[in-house]
């Protein structure tokens, strides 16, 4: 009797010992760490292209195809003026700028003034075109007189000729200064002025500008055009395009044009012009598009021209999320077995329709390849 009550309250301290390392257990939180899934871990195969993952189901596969594409070429370009619409701003009289009206970036008007020059190649043509003018008077006079001596008997007839023949080259004296005074901008013949005033001799915008407050003007050998006028309402889209891909392009092919500043515009051109010499350097072709301007297109915009081949070929495509540069070249990772992937070299082509890219080379059809190649190489870099 003794014996089992004694028992009972060890029994019971036991019980209570019980609870109690229940109750604590419950107070404790879950820690997160050992809820998350363990990390993705990379192993690098014997082969330095080849890495293995644990979780290889993180990263979907997708099969490379065989389609009947039209491929589409990208190429990036710039807007330049119709060199064809492009009108120099000349002086033909030599002097100091002493006000200019208009600068580079202005729309002018045809017969707008520009600037003006002080010049003193008027004042000397001014007194040349003076000097002609008496000239002319003093042999009309001596015309007159020698006329009037042959009537009477006075004087030979070769006499009046050689008269005459004065007289008709001290005309044209006259008339030569008078223009030469017109070409230089005179616009009064009768008081010149040593200002002279230059026009715009067409309507378009100033595209270049190479003179400045008081700067000297010099006469037309080996000077620059003082202003270029340029009317852009027709330009050119001027690409640089490899070798490799010229024969995809031909004349008369049409492109669309997307901008770099306006993403939600496009137009349409056709190619112009294949320059026939390519660039030694890196190995491109200029080909320049036509179009007409809407409006908002600036000279030295960038833009990206889009031409779509005229025939249709069999090309193996995948997406074109699935492929990676790295050092200057294009690559794909491969499914193996055992949750492999390979990296493999490919050579990419133009983008077609639906997010997909052309493999010209190092892929077969069927193969299967990891779909975000850029997400796994990220994960195989850490």
């Amino acid at each position: 009797m003794n014996a089992k009550i004694l028992a009972m309250p060890s029994a019971a301290a036991s019980l209570l010992v019980a609870v109690g390392l229940m109750i604590s257990g419950c107070d404790k939180k879950a820690d997160p760490k050992n809820e998350a899934p363990p990390p993705l871990k990379v192993e690098q195969a014997q082969d330095v292209n080849t890495v293995h993952v644990d979780h290889p189901e993180q990263f979907p596969l997708v099969a490379a195809t065989t389609q009947m594409t039209a491929a589409v070429m990208n190429v990036t370009g710039q807007v330049q003026p119709d060199v064809t619409h492009v009108i120099p701003v000349i002086s033909l009289a030599s002097g100091r700028v002493v006000a200019i009206y208009s600068h580079i970036g202005d729309f002018v008007h045809k017969g707008q003034k520009l600037f003006t020059v002080q010049s003193n190649d008027i004042e000397s043509a001014y007194s040349d075109y003076r000097k002609a003018i008496a000239d002319e008077a003093l042999s009309k006079v001596q015309l007159d007189r020698a006329k009037l001596l042959y009537s009477k008997g006075a004087v030979s007839k070769g006499a009046l000729e050689i008269a005459q023949d004065v007289e008709d080259k001290a005309v044209v004296d006259v008339e030569s200064a008078a223009e030469h005074l017109k070409l230089l901008g005179a616009k009064d013949l009768k008081q010149p002025s040593g200002a002279v005033d230059v026009f715009a001799p067409a309507t378009g915008v100033i595209i270049e500008q190479n003179i400045t407050q008081s700067a000297g003007v010099k006469t037309l050998d080996n000077a620059p055009n003082l202003f270029t006028i340029a009317n852009i309402d027709d330009v050119w889209i001027v690409c640089d395009v490899y070798e490799n891909e010229l024969p995809a392009l031909s004349v008369g092919q049409l492109a669309t044009i997307h901008f770099n500043a306006y993403t939600d515009k496009t137009i349409t051109g056709k190619i112009s012009e294949i320059d026939p010499i390519l660039d030694p350097t890196i190995r491109t072709a200029k080909v320049r598009v036509q179009v007409r301007n809407p409006g908002f297109m600036k000279i030295g915009m960038f833009v990206t021209a889009s031409f779509q081949a005229q025939k249709q070929e069999p090309h193996i495509v995948v997406p074109a999320n699935a492929i990676v540069h790295l050092h200057d070249q294009d690559f794909v990772y491969v499914a193996k077995s055992g949750g492999s992937f390979g990296l493999t070299k490919v050579v990419s082509g133009a983008l077609v329709p639906s997010g997909l890219q052309v493999i010209q080379s190092g892929l077969q059809s069927g193969q299967q390849i990891a779909s975000n190649a850029l997400e796994l190489q990220s994960t195989v870099a850490q």
